[in-house]
């Protein structure tokens, strides 16, 4: 019999990768130069970065002993999403005065 806390992984677990599908996406459609106006890696170095957190959450579980790669690959994507896309959002917009 399954129980809450079993349910609350697996939720956990799903709930990170479209996360992380997301941060690739965004990343993959957004200018090559932006990032170097920005001051951050490299464009393939963020698909890089955001594709391969996106393959630990798809390969490791959240409840085992691979979660250590698992919490890596959330962190990376939460990084791009958190400190890399608000910038490449405001360098993209310009000012709107």
């Amino acid at each position: 019999m399954p129980t809450l806390a079993g349910y609350i992984v697996t939720v956990i677990n799903w709930a990170a990768l479209p996360v992380g599908v997301f941060a690739f996406v965004h990343a993959l459609l957004q200018r090559a130069d932006a990032f170097t106006a920005i001051d951050r890696m490299t464009k393939p170095a963020w698909l890089g970065i955001t594709g391969g957190g996106t393959a630990a959450l798809l390969i490791f579980s959240f409840a085992n002993y691979t979660m250590m790669f698992w919490i890596a690959g959330l962190v990376a994507v939460l990084v791009y999403i958190v400190d890399v896309r608000p910038k490449l959002i405001e360098v993209q917009r310009g000012n709107r005065w």
